[in-house]
C-alpha cells in the first residue's frame, strides 16, 4: 500500500502558444482544422462508459458557416437521463473511496494529454464549433482547461491537509466526503474550459456527475469526454447526455439523490432552477449545493486622469474579443468628457483595421456569434439604438446571417445612463458609452454601481491613485472580479479566481480552493484515547 502523504506542487500556468505565421503549432492547428472540416462525425450519449444512440438527432454547424455540418448528435430522453443517474450512482461508492491522489493523477494525465497529444484537436473543435479564433481557443480550450486540472490538484491537497487541533488524549480529524448523490453539470457554449471544470472539479473531490453540454459546444465537449476516458476516468463517473434542457432538468430535479448543480449560464435559467429545487426540497436526501456563475453587465469606468490609449485598447479588446460572448466582456463604459474625443478616435482606428470572417483565416479578429437565436437577439438591441432618440450607433452596427452569424463590432453612444443597452445583458460585440462631466466622478460611480443587477466583472482606469482608490471603494460590491487599469476580461486560473455576486451568481470562485470546498461534505471525527469510566466531575465533590 502506498501510504505516502503527498502534496501536488503549485503549478505554473500553461504557456500560451502564439500561433505566429510559420510556427509549428500554427501548421499543426491548420492541418487539424482541415481534417475536422472534412468529416462529419456521429456523437452518441456516453452513459456508464457505453455509447448510447437514441435516434433523436441534432446537428452541429459552424457559426461562421451555418450550412456546414460538423457532426450529428443523439439527444437524451427521459429514459436516458434515468440511465445516466443510475450509472453515476453506481459509480459513486468506488470512485469516492479511491485515494484522492489517484483521482488527482487522472486529472493531471488529462491535462498532459491536452497539453500535448490533443492540443490541436481541442482547439480546432472549439474554433469550428464555437466560433473562436486561434488565440481565443488557445487561451480557453487548451491553457485554461489545463490550468484548472493542474491547479485543482494542488488546491485539493490544501483542503485535505486542513485539519482541526487535538487536545491532550484526543485525536481530532476532518473527513472530506463527497456529496451524497450525484451532481448535475450544466455547461455553457462559450468556454470549453468551463465545461471541463464544471465536471472535473466535483469529480476530483470524489463526486459523480450527469453532464448536459450546451448544444452549441457539443463537438469540443465530446472530445473532452473521450480525453477524460483516455486519462483513466472510470465508467459512470461522468455521464455525457446532450439534449433538451427542459427534458433533462425535469428528471434531474425530481430525483431523490440530486445532490447539487454546477452551472454556468443565464441568470433567468439559474433562478428558475433555484425555484424548482426549492419546491422539491422536501423530496431530496440532503440539501443540494447550488453553485452557479450567471449573467453580467460588465463595465469600464474611466477617470479624467486615465491614459486614453490604454482605455481605448481595453474597450476594443474587452468588448469585441470572441464577439463579446464572454461572461466578463465589457458592455458598458463611463468615459469623462475630456477624454472622449481621443478615446473615440483610437477605437475608430482599431475597428477600421479589425477583420471579420471565418475562424480558419487567422487574420480575422472577429468571427461569427454562436447561433441564429443569439444573432437575432443582439441585432434587436442594435436596432433599438438605431431607433432611439437618446442613443445612436456611432461605429459598426452591421449584421449579416446569410452564411455565418456575423455582427460587426458595435459602439453605441447614449445620453441616457439607463438606456436599455446600458442595463441589459446583450452577450455580443456591442458596447454602450455614456460620457459624463469630469466633475461628476463620484455621482457617476454611484450610477455605475446601481444601474445593473449584476456584479461579475468591472474595470476602473485612473492615473491619480486617490481617484483610483475612490472608485475601487465605491464599486466594492459591483464586481466579483475587479481590474485596475486593465480590461475586465482574461481571468487566469490561480491568479484571478473567477465569479461574481448579486445577479451574477454564487461567487464560488472557479480556479481556487473556494470552488472545490463546495463539493465536499465534511465529517468531524473525534477519538478519545483513554475514555472516562465514571460520570462524576471534580466540581461535584463536597467541601
Amino acid at each position: 500500500m502506498n501510504n505516502a502523504i503527498y502534496q501536488f506542487a503549485l503549478p505554473a500556468n500553461e504557456p500560451v502558444k502564439n500561433y505566429a505565421s510559420g510556427s509549428p503549432e500554427r501548421k499543426e492547428l491548420q492541418a487539424k482544422l482541415v481534417e475536422l472540416q472534412g468529416q462529419e462525425i456521429e456523437i452518441p450519449l456516453i452513459i456508464g462508459g457505453k455509447e448510447v444512440k437514441t435516434g433523436n438527432i441534432g446537428t452541429v454547424t459552424m457559426p461562421t458557416d451555418h450550412g456546414h455540418v460538423l457532426a450529428t448528435y443523439h439527444k437524451a430522453g427521459p429514459a436516458e437521463v434515468q440511465m445516466a443517474i443510475d450509472a453515476a450512482l453506481a459509480a459513486h461508492k468506488k470512485w469516492s473511496e479511491m485515494p484522492w491522489v489517484e483521482r488527482a493523477s487522472i486529472t493531471l494525465k488529462a491535462a498532459e494529454l491536452l497539453a500535448t497529444k490533443y492540443r490541436a484537436l481541442i482547439n480546432a473543435a472549439t474554433m469550428l464549433g464555437q466560433g473562436k479564433n486561434a488565440f481565443q481557443a488557445e487561451i480557453d480550450a487548451a491553457c485554461e482547461t489545463i490550468d484548472f486540472l493542474r491547479f485543482n490538484a494542488n488546491y485539493a491537497g490544501q483542503i485535505y491537509a486542513d485539519q482541526p487541533a487535538s487536545s491532550a488524549g484526543v485525536i481530532n480529524r476532518l473527513e472530506y466526503r463527497p456529496l451524497e448523490g450525484f451532481i448535475f453539470s450544466l455547461t455553457p457554449f462559450n468556454f470549453t474550459a468551463i465545461a471541463a471544470n464544471l465536471n472535473m472539479a466535483p469529480v476530483l473531490m470524489g463526486n459523480v456527475t450527469v453532464w448536459k453540454p450546451a448544444t452549441t459546444a457539443i463537438l469540443s465537449n465530446y472530445y473532452l469526454m473521450q480525453i477524460f476516458k483516455e486519462a483513466g476516468l472510470p465508467d459512470g463517473v461522468i455521464n455525457f447526455i446532450p439534449g433538451q434542457g427542459s427534458v433533462i432538468g425535469k428528471e434531474i430535479f425530481a430525483h431523490r439523490d440530486f445532490a447539487g448543480i454546477h452551472f454556468t449560464g443565464s441568470t433567468n435559467t439559474f433562478q428558475h432552477f433555484w425555484k424548482i429545487i426549492g419546491g422539491n426540497i422536501m423530496n431530496y436526501r440532503s440539501y443540494p449545493r447550488i453553485v452557479g456563475e450567471t449573467g453580467g453587465k460588465d463595465f469600464i469606468f474611466a477617470h479624467s486622469t486615465a491614459d486614453y490609449e490604454i482605455l481605448a485598447t481595453a474597450i476594443t479588446r474587452g468588448s469585441f474579443e470572441y464577439q463579446g460572448q464572454k461572461c466578463s466582456a465589457s458592455s458598458r463604459a463611463y468615459v469623462p468628457k475630456s477624454l472622449w474625443a481621443n478615446v473615440k478616435k483610437n477605437v475608430e482606428a482599431d475597428l477600421a483595421e479589425i477583420k471579420m470572417g471565418d475562424v480558419t483565416d487567422f487574420t480575422n479578429f472577429v468571427n461569427g456569434v454562436i447561433d441564429e437565436a443569439a444573432f437575432d437577439s443582439i441585432a434587436s438591441y442594435i436596432q433599438m439604438a438605431k431607433d432611439s432618440d437618446v442613443a445612436e450607433v456611432i461605429m459598426g452596427g452591421g449584421c449579416d446571417k446569410s452564411k455565418g452569424y456575423f455582427i460587426e463590432p458595435t459602439v453605441i453612444l447614449t445620453t441616457d445612463p439607463n438606456f436599455v443597452t446600458m442595463e441589459e445583458e446583450i452577450f455580443g460585440p456591442v458596447i454602450t458609452i455614456y460620457v459624463y462631466e469630469d466633475d461628476k466622478y463620484a455621482e457617476t460611480l454611484k450610477l455605475c454601481d446601481t444601474t445593473s443587477p449584476y456584479a461579475l466583472t468591472g474595470a476602473i482606469f485612473a492615473q491619480d491613485r486617490e481617484k483610483l482608490l475612490e472608485g475601487y471603494e465605491a464599486l466594492r460590491y459591483a464586481a466579483g472580479n475587479f481590474y485596475l487599469n486593465d480590461k475586465p476580461t482574461g481571468a487566469v486560473v490561480g491568479q484571478q479566481p473567477f465569479g461574481g455576486a448579486r445577479g451574477s451568481g454564487t461567487n464560488d470562485k472557479a480556479g481556487s480552493y473556494l470552488n472545490l470546498i463546495r463539493w465536499t461534505n465534511t465529517r468531524t471525527i473525534k477519538e478519545t484515547l483513554v475514555a472516562p469510566t465514571n460520570y462524576q466531575y471534580p466540581f461535584l465533590e463536597k467541601d
